[in-house]
């Protein structure tokens, strides 16, 4: 299920929006919990935790300072373990 979340920040991705963010959150939140559509008495809670992690994901996207690469650069991946 997780394996399917993208990276949201460059070099990995040029453009990230809201539902971006949000689909990240809701499969975050389906791992957590174990469940894929919550049950009726639990969706409030349910969806108040993908509000919060869309919240906290817009948050660090915009903080977060990349250091050392240029957002043009695209990532290689790594031949070592």
């Amino acid at each position: 299920m997780c394996r399917s979340i993208k990276t949201l920040r460059p070099p990995f991705t040029e453009e990230v929006g809201p539902d971006d963010m949000r689909a990240a959150a809701l499969q975050y939140v389906r791992k957590v919990v174990g469940m894929r559509t919550p049950a009726p008495h639990n969706a409030a809670a349910f969806d108040a935790a993908v509000d919060a992690v869309t919240e906290a994901t817009e948050a660090l996207l915009r903080d977060v300072v990349v250091r050392g690469r240029q957002a043009s650069t695209a990532r290689t991946p790594s031949t070592t373990p």
